[in-house]
């Protein structure tokens, strides 16, 4: 155990030397990715038009 504790306080200053952040760019957004996310807009307001439909008839 000794041993281990050692080891561990012995490379504890090497965790130091790490690498400062690099900020992630964002990738553009694709025709594809574009037309998905039209026809998940469109199923959203489906959905929500049904539920408002429903909720009336009661």
């Amino acid at each position: 155990m000794r041993t281990l504790l050692f080891f561990c306080a012995l490379m504890m200053p090497f965790q130091t030397h790490a690498a400062s952040f690099q900020r992630p760019i964002p990738n553009p957004q694709t025709a594809t990715a574009e037309g998905w996310f039209l026809l998940a807009s469109v199923a959203l307001l489906l959905a929500l038009a049904a539920v408002q439909w429903l909720v009336t008839r009661r």
